[in-house]
């Protein structure tokens, strides 16, 4: 039985210390959202240059057309 009392008395003093010590940095979650908006940034520009890629092709005269045949 003392050992059960050592067992209780030692997690109930380390869960004192964890919440005694409320500063254990940020938490993952806002790091994920900030990841997950810059890919959708990311995605953004690069949709926004292809399609101004696109736009200066179809302006080049003849470029739809196939030269091999």
């Amino acid at each position: 039985m003392p050992l059960v009392h050592y067992l209780y008395a030692a997690i109930q003093n380390r869960f004192a210390e964890l919440r005694a010590d409320s500063d254990r940095g940020d938490s993952p979650v806002p790091t994920a959202i900030i990841i997950a908006g810059l890919a959708v940034m990311a995605l953004a520009i690069l949709t926004a240059a292809a399609a101004a890629i696109n736009g200066w092709n179809a302006l080049i005269p003849g470029a739809d057309q196939n030269p091999a045949t």
